[in-house]
């Protein structure tokens, strides 16, 4: 049994042995887990895919004289804002979109530029053009604002994700007649083909399925720099079927992420399009695993071949909401390239980039091994399978108006 406070000593000493995710697997066949777990301190993940529930704040400091931009309109290269806050705090969310671009009026959408594409411009260090109007004050009398704006002139620029690194997902199929554009990405009809996301035996909360290490505090890699786990994400739904391993065979846990913005990277922070569906920010995440006992590395040390998803149909079941499976599979078997649904092979193809997650695993066992990035102990847990959470869809009730005498 190890903690926190003695992985780090041994960290800052160069003395601490971390692997990624997937050495892990060979080191403890080689060495099996007792002893595997003595001596590996630290085990780091990686997972690199679109996040749609993204989105950075800023505070763009007061002009002069000053202008109240909450309550009113605001946009960075067209694409709007979220204004609801204080008199200069902004948001952009990664799938806001221009208004007059015209969506799937002509179908499929090109989805060509968006929120996703901002936040990557601003982490690259160019200038955006910022217009506001708003409705004027006697303390903020301002009422126009049209300036070019870089992360260098802000105060704070923070990307905030109230939803990334979901804990497995579906494997999406097309069973209709024609192409179907989703964002899993477009799916040949008749099982054309089979689209999945997520990196499987490398992919943060799949080495850690019941949530023992990762939880609000944890230091993470985000995006090039420096970020933590803030909260459970949106949509955490950790009582689900799952292996005896514990592994979900659903689509389970989430993380909310924040971070320092002006440290990140583009090259790990990428304004994606779907077309059909819209625009998406595909992210870079790490969080490393302090191995604190043996039953921490028998989760981190998962094989694709033990991570189990579900095959659904995304031209009726999942848009109706049907909680209808086609089949089961690993991710050994998605991962080579073909499976087998209702008798036919059906190539398959990962919208998650396995190489690059492989990196951002090294970039972090790189990290640590310099005794540059430490470990932070999670201050409070995730709801866990234990937890009793029940995930519920919108219950749509009818709305009248009342009549006035």
């Amino acid at each position: 049994m190890k903690t926190v406070e003695q992985i780090n000593e041994k960290i800052k000493k160069g003395k601490a042995l971390v692997l990624t995710a997937e050495e892990v697997i060979d080191f403890v066949a080689k060495k099996g887990t007792k002893r595997a777990a003595e001596e590996v301190d630290v085990v780091t993940t990686g997972t690199f895919g679109p996040m749609c529930s993204s989105g950075a704040y800023f505070n763009v400091g007061h002009t002069k004289p000053r202008i109240k931009i909450g309550g009113g309109k605001a946009y960075l290269n067209g694409v709007p804002l979220y204004t609801g806050f204080a008199a200069v705090d902004i948001l952009m969310g990664a799938t806001a979109m221009a208004e007059d671009d015209p969506r799937n009026a002509v179908f499929p959408g090109e989805f060509a530029y968006g929120g996703g594409y901002v936040i990557e411009e601003l982490v690259a260090g160019k200038e955006v053009h910022l217009t506001v109007t708003a409705y004027g004050t006697d303390c903020y009398p301002r009422k126009k604002l049209d300036t070019r704006i870089s992360l260098k002139d802000m105060n704070e620029a923070v990307l905030f994700n109230p939803r990334n690194c979901y804990q497995n997902y579906n494997v999406a199929v097309n069973l209709s007649d024609r192409a179907i554009y989703t964002y899993m990405g477009v799916l040949q009809p008749r099982l054309g083909n089979a689209n999945y996301c997520s990196a499987g035996q490398l992919s943060p909360l799949l080495c850690d399925p019941l949530y023992r290490t990762i939880g609000v505090g944890t230091r993470i890699f985000l995006g090039g720099g420096t970020g933590y786990v803030v909260w459970n994400g949106t949509q955490h739904n950790p009582c689900v079927p799952r292996t005896d391993l514990g592994v979900p065979r659903v689509p389970a846990g989430t993380i909310a992420v924040l971070g320092d913005l002006k440290q990140m990277s583009p090259r790990w922070l990428r304004g994606t399009s779907f077309r059909g569906y819209g625009v998406t920010l595909t992210v870079g995440i790490g969080v490393p695993i302090p191995v604190l006992d043996e039953d921490v590395l028998v989760h981190a040390a998962v094989r694709d071949d033990e991570i189990l998803a579900q095959i659904v149909d995304y031209s009726q079941s999942y848009p109706r909401r049907e909680p209808e499976s086609l089949g089961e599979v690993s991710y050994a078997q998605l991962k080579s390239g073909e499976i087998s649904v209702r008798g036919r092979q059906v190539p398959t193809a990962s919208l998650s980039s396995y190489a690059r997650a492989r990196e951002i695993a090294q970039i972090l066992k790189d990290w640590i091994q310099r005794g540059e990035f430490l470990l932070a102990e999670c201050v409070q847990r995730l709801p866990s399978a234990d937890s009793g959470i029940v995930f519920k869809g919108l219950q749509e009730k009818p709305f009248r108006v009342k009549k006035t005498a």
